[in-house]
């Protein structure tokens, strides 16, 4: 009963919604659509994110997302609104009277009010990506995505556009104090909750070179304990992305970031992040080969410093390895990595392509003396199926080194790591209307 009222309740919200949006189109509106994101990705886990035990089986589970995606445009206004699903199948029981999963959720709800042809406003809930992502991504790998409730002031001419974002969170309403409380349990203070964020991002295109810089100051509430108290933590990351285009065959990428502030109440925070990749597509199979160094700490703060770097908002899935071991809600205050990779990715026709990329890890600092991590393999394979359906199939192994055990505190970990998956992404669109 509770659940079939809930979805009454939303199902009549969301009516509201088009018939509002409908309304405003009929005025003056130029064009509304409605499309859909729907994915189901089919996983078999025998050691990703971490090492499995000898003794331990893999797991089999199948995920899913329904995302349904309202955008409104005229001259000058935009307007966007998502709602979406996140389940795993089974999570529910058939004839149960309740959602107790809690999976339907608004992920995105923003304005956009153009100022002239040149600057925009744009507020709400929304999606900040930048660049390559390693910084501000989508993490749209992950069923949920990433969003920020912010306020953005635009600017966008010719070849040079900045955007300056200004965030501050709370967890409801408050008539007495703004405290904030993380409420992230065993991971107080993760980089995600931040209080207050302001950042800014420029970003400049020449004839073969594209260059952007990145600014964002976070501040985090502190805590005695776990409880919130007055006063901030302030962290700074900046730095620069630049991707050069020589020739039709040649592609360079390029990272620079730095860290500064506190890591928790006094503890500085020194630490880089650098990346270089080249990329060689001499007709239609691409060969890369890149390095990237994250900043590592071999004393634990005890020196009252931390020169740890951890990308705070990037889809890190994207990098390191696609069996997460690094940087996706783990490898934080640690001894950092050195990745050295190489990629191929060859056009096999017919809408489809196949990805192979080995990763060789090392720690910035040694672990017991030494800073081997250990090997991974990714293989990708990526088929258009459809005009709006894609379908993938991936399979991973990590070859595991006894430092790697010891940094996850697995010393028995079995001798086969790996992780194989299938995924159909469907993204049709249901309507498009334009106001002639």
């Amino acid at each position: 009963m509770l659940r079939s009222l809930r979805l009454q309740s939303w199902s009549l919200q969301l009516l509201w919604s088009i018939v509002t949006i409908f309304s405003i189109s009929n005025a003056i509106g130029q064009e509304f659509k409605i499309d859909a994101d729907y994915r189901a990705r089919g996983e078999y886990s025998h050691g990703f994110g971490t090492l499995i035990q000898e003794e331990s089986s893999g797991a089999l589970f199948v995920q899913q997302r329904a995302r349904l995606k309202f955008g409104y445009t005229d001259k000058k206004l935009s307007a966007y609104m998502s709602f979406q699903d996140v389940s795993v199948w089974g999570d529910h029981p058939q004839i149960s009277a309740q959602d107790d999963n809690n999976s339907l959720s608004l992920t995105q709800a923003w304005v956009e009010f153009k100022a002239s042809d040149y600057w925009s406003f744009k507020g709400g809930r929304q999606v900040l990506s930048y660049d390559d992502q390693r910084i501000f991504g989508g993490l749209d790998w992950a069923m949920q995505g990433r969003f920020h409730d912010a306020l953005l002031i635009k600017h966008k001419k010719n070849n040079f556009q900045f955007d300056l974002g200004l965030a501050f969170n709370q967890n409801g309403i408050s008539r007495q104090n703004t405290l904030f409380d993380p409420n992230n349990t065993g991971n107080v203070r993760a980089v995600f909750d931040y209080k207050v964020m302001a950042y800014l991002w420029l970003h400049k295109e020449w004839n073969n070179v594209k260059g952007s810089f990145l600014f964002s100051n976070n501040a985090y509430q502190n805590l005695n304990g776990q409880v919130p108290v007055s006063g901030h933590v302030q962290r700074q990351t900046f730095g620069a992305h630049v991707k050069i285009t020589p020739s039709s065959h040649w592609k360079v990428l390029a990272n620079l970031y730095m860290q500064t502030g506190e890591f928790v109440e006094g503890v500085d925070l020194q630490a880089y992040n650098t990346l270089l990749e080249v990329n060689y597509k001499p007709r239609k199979t691409t060969f890369g080969l890149g390095y990237e160094i994250l900043s590592g700490d071999d004393d634990g703060m005890a020196n009252g410093e931390i020169s740890s770097f951890f990308p705070i908002f990037g889809t890190n899935h994207k990098f390191n390895g696609f069996m997460d071991y690094f940087y996706v809600g783990n490898h934080a205050n640690s001894i950092g990595l050195r990745d050295l990779y190489g990629k191929v990715v060859a056009n096999l026709g017919g809408n489809s392509n196949l990805l192979v990329k080995a990763h060789y890890f090392s720690g910035d600092k040694e672990l017991a003396n030494d800073s081997y991590l250990g090997t991974e393999i990714d293989i990708v394979y990526s088929k258009k199926i459809l005009p709006y359906a894609t379908l993938k199939i991936g399979y991973s192994q990590l070859f595991a080194s006894d430092t790697m055990k010891l940094l996850k505190n697995v010393p028995n970990a079995g001798n086969t790591q790996n992780w194989g998956w299938a995924m159909v992404v469907v993204k049709p669109n249901f309507l498009t209307w334009k106001k002639k």
